[in-house]
């Protein structure tokens, strides 16, 4: 799992960091690229990354803030422009349907891809065969959401030595077998491939927040997650400040990833009036979550299997 955050700051762009957005690439799934939230400029963040608009086939929207949906239909447009036929998919609060086809439609832009649009509401929304996704209702003035999503869980090790030793030598068979299904040898023999598995592997749970107060939802939203990203938009010296505005101080945040079981915490949504730095938050937050991180724009972090999470 790589996320490249593409914009890291609260309401409105500082000189260092622009408005929301990041990118979920799950690399060991073909066509799986995720973006959620996409402010203004986003798509010129993406210029310096390696990413290019055909690769995303899934943008998830929290709420209908323009700090978080500005550059969608800019996005939108451009992907079509640059010759993207693949299907994408967008989901959002309602309302996220009508906003991109007023844009789209009194802008004169056409798209040439297969263009979906849901509107979510509290709870399970997608499932396909790999991941779920559930959608979690905040609390921010607005309807806004977190979003959770669960791999499968993956088959174990397949024992390649033990079934060399039957015969059965890499090849279209290990595909089966490592699917724990039956298969028929040369000789006749039937074996089972869940017999040749080692222990199943958990998979798994990320995270990722819409703005919010601290409300009792988050505690099922964030539960477990190898990964939370969350806003944090105050410090906790401004907890009432963050309160009157829907929004989280580092605090907050923290304690949830600690409470919740979380194993790395990733805070965004900084206000611009910390461009000085952000040693205080971070200090803040790791007082209470050791393993928190916050990143600047553009920068990649890579979960690997282990669950050590490394900058990229």
């Amino acid at each position: 799992m790589k996320l490249q955050f593409l914009g890291t700051c609260a309401g409105i762009p500082s000189k260092m960091r622009n408005v929301s957005s990041l990118v979920i690439q799950m690399l060991q799934y073909e066509n799986e690229c995720w973006m959620v939230d996409c402010g203004e400029g986003t798509q010129h963040q993406l210029l310096h990354s390696s990413l290019t608009l055909s690769k995303i086939n899934k943008i998830f929207i929290t709420h209908l803030h323009g700090d978080h949906i500005y550059g969608l239909p800019g996005l939108l447009g451009s992907r079509s422009f640059q010759g993207a036929k693949n299907k994408l998919q967008v989901f959002g609060p309602k309302g996220i349907k009508e906003f991109i086809d007023t844009t789209l439609t009194i802008s004169n832009t056409y798209i040439r891809y297969p263009l979906e649009i849901f509107e979510i509401d509290h709870g399970p929304f997608l499932k396909t065969d790999f991941f779920t996704f559930e959608a979690f209702l905040l609390e921010h003035g607005i309807e806004s959401y977190g979003y959770r999503i669960t791999e499968k869980d993956n088959h174990g090790t397949l024992d390649a030595n033990k079934l060399k030793q039957l015969g059965v030598s890499p090849g279209p068979l290990f595909k089966h077998l490592k699917a724990g299904k039956k298969v028929v040898l040369d000789n006749g023999r039937e074996i089972n491939g869940a017999d040749y598995l080692g222990p199943s592997q958990k998979g798994k749970v990320i995270a990722v927040g819409g703005d919010t107060r601290r409300t009792e939802n988050q505690n099922c939203f964030a539960r477990d997650a190898d990964i939370l990203v969350h806003e944090a938009t105050f410090l906790q010296k401004d907890e009432q400040l963050a309160y009157e505005h829907y929004h989280s101080t580092v605090g907050n945040v923290a304690e949830l990833a600690k409470r919740s079981g979380v194993k790395a915490l990733f805070l965004n949504h900084i206000s611009s009036r910390y461009s000085h730095g952000v040693g205080e938050l971070l200090e803040e937050g790791r007082s209470v979550f050791p393993n928190t991180f916050i990143p600047d724009d553009l920068q990649s972090y890579i979960l690997k299997k282990n669950g050590d999470v490394v900058e990229v």
